[in-house]
């Protein structure tokens, strides 16, 4: 499960493009599920910085293995999901971060970034970014993803948001229509490169009542 994000070469630490953890790799489980029950959710605090990188590379890994060159996967993955950058994010206090944890073990298997937007749309003035939201695979379509859209939206309206946005990868459809079904909609367009290569995203965001 990952939300829009792969960013090219060029991007400065921190922003998000097209391939991210729900909003690219949600999908139903071909296996019974692990529950929303058998995990924990909380804020992450400073020290997660390796557990979250951990699971960004994981995840990525997981998703795009077999679609992506080897090579762009690993490069992406050692510009985008260091320790260093998590760490970044965990001591600004504009990004609000959650992990999730196996139950029982505490193990690192998914995690949650809002976020000042970062997205090619004419005005988000007072709006958030769902810019990450990853969750491994077995960990998938048990509640989980739709726990973790619940808490970024309460987030958002807490934080007194106009919209919370999102970027996903255009041809994954069942994570599309999973944010549909969660009240987002389609805003716009994005093009994201990986490896040389454009890809297509879709922008998506869902109005607060604030």
């Amino acid at each position: 499960m990952r939300s829009a994000d792969p960013p090219n070469s060029t991007q400065n630490r921190g922003s998000g493009s097209g391939f991210h953890g729900l909003n690219s790799t949600v999908r139903e489980n071909e296996v019974e599920p692990i529950i929303a029950a058998d995990t924990n959710l909380r804020p992450c605090v400073p020290g997660d910085e390796a557990s979250l990188a951990l699971v960004g590379q994981a995840t990525f890994l997981e998703t795009f293995a077999g679609i992506l060159a080897g090579t762009d996967i690993v490069a992406h993955c050692a510009q985008a999901h260091t320790a260093e950058i998590y760490r970044e994010w965990l001591t600004d206090p504009r990004y609000a971060l959650w992990l999730v944890e196996s139950n029982p073990g505490n193990a690192p298997v998914g995690f949650m970034v809002v976020a000042p937007p970062q997205l090619p749309l004419p005005d988000t003035a007072g709006d958030l970014e769902l810019k990450r939201i990853y969750l491994l695979g077995k960990f998938q379509g048990g509640g989980i993803g739709k726990r973790l859209v619940t808490t970024a939206v309460a987030h958002s309206i807490a934080a007194g948001a106009r919209r919370l946005l999102l970027g996903v990868y255009a041809r994954n459809q069942s994570a599309i229509a999973f944010y549909e079904r969660a009240g987002f909609s389609k805003l716009g367009t994005r093009k994201f490169n990986v490896g040389g290569k454009d890809y297509d995203d879709n922008i998506m965001g869902m109005p607060l009542n604030t």
